[in-house]
């Protein structure tokens, strides 16, 4: 069984609410990689030979658009605080859960992404917050733990 990620030395306290954590390296590599595939796209629409009509040079566009967005889709991922609970927003799907309902949050060596538990049973994953960052992380998920203590019904410990 993955050994839990220890917490930096000095535990931060809960932050001041609203915040709002988000990846930094998956957000630079997501909108880059956007910008360069349709920017490609345009100028291979533009300069493509001469057998390609305007309908085939709309596709080529369009389908970097695509790509784009689903390039967006992981690059908006985030995990925010505010009075009222938590919202994970993560490629395709947003959660929203109030103080009450979380229980806990878990972040194990390897893992790409912490686990936050749900009082209904569900564990929702929080791509917001990116394992391989470790440092950011582990702060973060600190943050969020101490958190879940202040204002959920987690458990002692």
């Amino acid at each position: 069984m993955p050994e839990p990620v220890t917490p930096p030395p000095s535990s931060p306290s809960a932050p001041p609410l609203p915040v709002t954590w988000r990846p930094r390296r998956g957000r630079y590599v997501a909108y880059g990689s956007a910008v360069v595939i349709v920017l490609g796209a345009v100028l291979m629409a533009v300069f493509i030979a001469q057998p390609f009509k305007l309908p085939d040079r709309v596709a080529i566009v369009a389908f970097g658009g695509a790509v784009a967005w689903v390039l967006h889709l992981l690059g908006r991922v985030r995990v925010e605080a505010d009075e009222q609970g938590i919202t994970i927003v993560n490629a395709v799907r947003t959660h929203r859960a109030t103080w009450p309902e979380v229980l806990d949050v878990t972040l194990l060596v390897g893992d790409p992404w912490p686990k936050i538990d749900l009082s209904d049973g569900r564990t929702v994953g929080a791509m917001g917050i990116q394992g391989s960052e470790k440092e950011r992380a582990r702060r973060a998920t600190a943050e969020l733990e101490a958190l879940i203590r202040e204002r959920g019904e987690a458990r002692e410990g």
